[in-house]
């Protein structure tokens, strides 16, 4: 250990926990107004319990060591994580970096399902998701697990985060169903600003995301962290083509969009490919994203923010394409198809698939669980007025004098869905 690679590593861990609220934003501001403090909510909270979670159980499920599938009991409750060396770094930082992911994962899965489900049933589902779901799947990548002796590569959560939290909201926006008005009225952003923010802050948490998976201050953070300047923007410049080519125009929700997808794309990659190889991932990553946001407007499928094209195919792209990209030249010894070594993209798919399938069944089962013993959703009286009011007895924007304004035909529905809440400010229902 050393204070160069501890200091790096502190810093790191705070900038990927920043992506939390950032997705906040992001999310935030994607939604219809009245649904914007839970929409945002939904991302926040998971600093809570997920964390709590993790330091109780999650974290030694995924790195004590176990056998190739889960981690043992050996780190339950932090038993044994202290100051002594795990890598370059304290354990205690190692943990602490680990769960900032193990926090930002479950909160990208509410993205599918803003709008409609209950905010209680969200907060047991991603506290048990984190357990029977995400410490598995990183106990196999990063803990020592079975994908990792097949060689799959993922620096830093292409599989792990992104391919796991977009099967879970697959899955998840179908067992929960469509939003009331899906299909049926036009559902926009009420704040673009949000959105750009939300992307902005995002892109500057990602460089601990990325480069503080290498684990210490060394040349490999510096190469992950050029790579993840360097994909977004040629996923940005690309998108940006694409759109003009289409329809003339660049929109803000749009270039935001690009943004994260480019980032998504470079993050299994990071630490394994040249700045060249980056810049053409994001490129090339910006396509079946693209392209999967417009046709999923055609169907029947309410992934309302798109976390399925944006982290799903991102993430699923970027895994395949670290698989042909990856050089022992750059990453200290994954080779992948440029680097004479083509069977490694025939790794990573396989890594993907299993993935997908895992997440998607068990997060099926889990829902279809809590399904028995807590609704799932809101009714559409609820939904109808809206989560900020019916699930927090708050608004995202008062109508200056604090109060809650009801129209007048949504006069009983609104009251048979607050009914004695306490209106804030001092305002009246």
């Amino acid at each position: 250990m050393n204070n160069a690679d501890i200091a790096w590593m502190l810093v790191s861990t705070a900038l990927v926990l920043l992506m939390t609220p950032a997705l906040a934003f992001f999310y935030g501001g994607l939604v219809r107004s009245k649904n914007a403090l839970n929409t945002m909510m939904m991302s926040f909270v998971a600093l809570g319990p997920v964390a709590v979670v993790w330091a109780l159980l999650g974290y030694s499920l995924a790195f004590a060591p176990g056998n190739p599938v889960i981690g043992s009991l050996a780190f339950a409750g932090l038993r044994g994580v202290g100051l002594e060396a795990r890598g370059a770094i304290p354990h205690l930082l190692f943990t602490c970096f680990q769960g900032t992911f193990a926090i930002i994962t479950p909160a990208l899965i509410s993205g599918a399902v803003v709008e409609r489900m209950r905010f209680n049933t969200y907060l047991v589902f991603i506290a048990l998701w984190v357990l029977v779901v995400y410490a598995p799947v990183a106990h196999w990548v990063w803990g020592g697990g079975f994908l990792a002796s097949m060689g799959a590569l993922d620096f830093a959560g292409g599989a792990v985060v992104h391919v796991n939290a977009a099967s879970a909201a697959l899955v998840a926006a179908l067992v929960v169903g469509p939003r009331k008005d899906y299909g049926r009225h036009a559902i926009l952003p009420h704040n673009v600003p949000f959105v750009m923010l939300g992307a902005g802050l995002l892109w500057f948490g990602w460089f601990g995301f990325n480069a503080g998976s290498a684990l210490s201050a060394g040349t490999t953070a510096s190469l992950a962290f050029a790579n993840t300047l360097l994909a977004p923007a040629a996923t940005l410049t690309t998108w940006t083509l694409i759109d003009l080519l289409r329809g003339g125009r660049v929109t803000a929700v749009g270039a935001a969009t690009a943004i994260v997808v480019g980032l998504v794309v470079v993050t299994p990659a990071a630490g394994y490919i040249s700045p060249a190889s980056a810049l053409a991932m994001g490129a090339i990553g910006a396509f079946p994203s693209y392209f999967a946001l417009i046709y999923r407007a055609k169907t029947k499928l309410d992934d309302s923010l798109d976390v399925v094209a944006a982290h799903g195919l991102g993430g699923a792209t970027g895994a395949i394409l670290t698989g042909v990209f990856a050089e022992a030249a750059w990453s200290g010894g994954a080779n992948g198809l440029i680097g004479g070594n083509p069977g490694q993209v025939l790794t990573q798919i396989a890594s993907v698939m299993i993935v997908l399938a895992y997440s998607g069944g068990m997060t099926f089962a889990l829902l279809k669980v809590l399904a028995i013993v807590m609704p799932l959703r809101l009714g559409d009286r609820h939904e109808g007025l809206g989560l900020d009011v019916t699930d927090h007895g708050e608004e995202a924007y008062t109508h200056g004098d604090g109060a809650i304004l009801v129209k007048p035909k949504e006069s009983s529905m609104a009251l048979s869905a607050v009914d004695a809440v306490a209106v804030h400010g001092g305002g009246r229902l």
